[in-house]
């Protein structure tokens, strides 16, 4: 039997989406968190913000969320790249995360990343 399992969202922060970046593929599903910038109700795609970086979701598919601009968000989906390298998520799951302390965050995602990496070169030695 196949499996049609939808995976899971990898965390990633917005400096991680350049063209080398290993998290920067075609289809790929991740989970990026930023301040809402703008957002047009016409197209439905919204351009958070963190720091310098910047991304534009589709939030076509969601229901019931109710964007504000400078509010944060986290937003879960499937990385679409055109030809330009320009990259939209494609969200299937968005959530207000008002009151994250973004710099935190991304220390903790930094600190995550290095135990992963201890972890799998412990298990190769």
């Amino acid at each position: 039997m196949a499996s049609s399992a939808i995976k899971p969202g990898v965390l990633v922060s917005l400096q991680d989406l350049y063209p080398s970046s290993p998290f920067f593929k075609q289809g790929v599903s991740l989970r990026v968190t930023g301040k809402l910038q703008d957002y047009s109700v016409d197209t439905a795609i919204a351009i958070i913000s963190d720091g310098n970086f910047s991304l534009k979701i589709d939030t076509q598919h969601l229901r019931n969320l109710n964007l504000r601009l400078g509010s944060i968000y986290q937003f879960i989906g499937e990385l679409f790249i055109e030809a330009n390298n320009q990259a939209t998520l494609l969200a299937r799951v968005g959530r207000n995360v008002d009151g994250i302390d973004l710099s935190l965050y991304s220390q903790s995602l930094q600190l995550l990343r290095k135990f992963q990496a201890d972890q799998l070169n412990d298990q190769k030695a």
